[in-house]
């Protein structure tokens, strides 16, 4: 096959980096070849990269990458991952013609209009506006946020770096712990209370400040994990023996995504619908459904009402970002 027809994507984040490599034919959905890699075994994406092309024994004419962190001027350092990408040094490392680096999250928007009625699960179907500008916000490793506008012929996926926007508190809980954590960090950001590298944050109020009592079992896995998120969530979603403070933060972290999700959608006026994406949504679906969410997506005051007819889907497909990269790599080809 040509190296004109082929594209390699890329969807890198803190955690791990998903590869794969796409013909214009087959388009952003067949993948010829893919690949899952934990970030940290590589000490760049240089290295990551070109092992899996060479293993693949394949060339390509252009790549495409989201990465989790801001990109100025063809550049970016990693938000929670210490790798520094330059689309001019992937160029010649990589052996092609063409490097595009996008926000992790302008990847993930990007995929919003490819994805099909399996990759979704709506919580309110809404009233959507036609061509209605679209909302992204994705707690994963971090939070990110995105959002697409439709420029009369398809929509353009736009980046932000809303998730470290600062959090708005809009119960006495969330401000308590707004307060808690302000006096441990300064800046306390949405990300803090909403991701899954810092939901210890929301453990640590609820056992320190408000006393929650802990088991010992709880204690003790938290104490032997590497990384305590995936602790909680199945502490709190245990459907036999569910634990009171895990499923407490659950909970509050739920709200605090709902009320973040709808601040995203007035700020852009998303009213062709707000979609949650990232690696925790479907992993919380019974929280996510409870309808907590959507109640703290619609506390808006005199504004609740135009909240009331947004849309708001959950994204399942678990990669997006990777779907989004191919898919703007793949139209920059064609």
């Amino acid at each position: 096959m040509s190296t004109e027809t082929l594209l390699l994507a890329g969807d890198i984040g803190g955690t791990k980096t998903d590869m794969a490599v796409y013909s214009v034919a087959r388009g952003p959905h067949q993948p010829l070849i893919k690949t899952t890699v934990k970030s940290a075994d590589y000490p760049n994406l240089q290295s990551a990269a070109g092992e899996f092309l060479a293993e693949a024994g394949l060339s390509v004419a252009a790549a495409a990458f989201g990465v989790a962190g801001p990109v100025v001027d063809g550049q970016v350092v990693g938000t929670n991952l210490p790798w520094t990408l330059d689309e001019a040094e992937l160029r010649p490392a990589l052996r092609c013609e063409r490097v595009t680096l996008l926000n992790d999250l302008q990847a993930i928007a990007n995929s919003v209009p490819y994805l099909r009625p399996e990759d979704l699960l709506t919580l309110c179907a809404g009233d959507p506006a036609p061509n209605g500008v679209l909302g992204v916000i994705a707690p994963g490793t971090g939070l990110g946020e995105a959002f697409l506008i439709h420029d009369g012929v398809r929509y353009r996926a736009c980046p932000s770096e809303g998730g470290h926007s600062s959090f708005s508190p809009t119960t006495e809980r969330e401000a308590r712990l707004q307060a808690f954590l302000r006096e441990r960090h300064g800046h306390v950001s949405v990300e803090r209370v909403c991701s899954g590298r810092w939901m210890i944050n929301l453990f640590e109020y609820l056992r320190l400040d408000e006393g929650l009592p802990v088991p010992a079992a709880l204690e003790a896995q938290l104490a032997q994990a590497e990384d305590p998120t995936p602790v909680l969530v199945a502490a709190a979603l245990d459907q036999e023996h569910p634990c009171p403070v895990a499923r407490a933060v659950l909970d509050l972290f739920v709200r605090i995504l709902g009320g973040a999700a709808g601040n995203l959608a007035l700020t852009v006026m998303a009213t062709g619908g707000i979609y949650i994406g990232g690696g925790i949504p479907p992993r919380v679906l019974p929280a996510i459904t409870s309808g907590a969410l959507l109640e703290a997506f619609r506390y808006k005051g005199r504004l609740s009402y135009i909240l009331e007819q947004i849309p708001v889907h959950v994204i399942l497909q678990a990669q997006a970002g990777l779907l989004g990269a191919a898919a703007y790599g793949l139209e920059a080809l064609h």
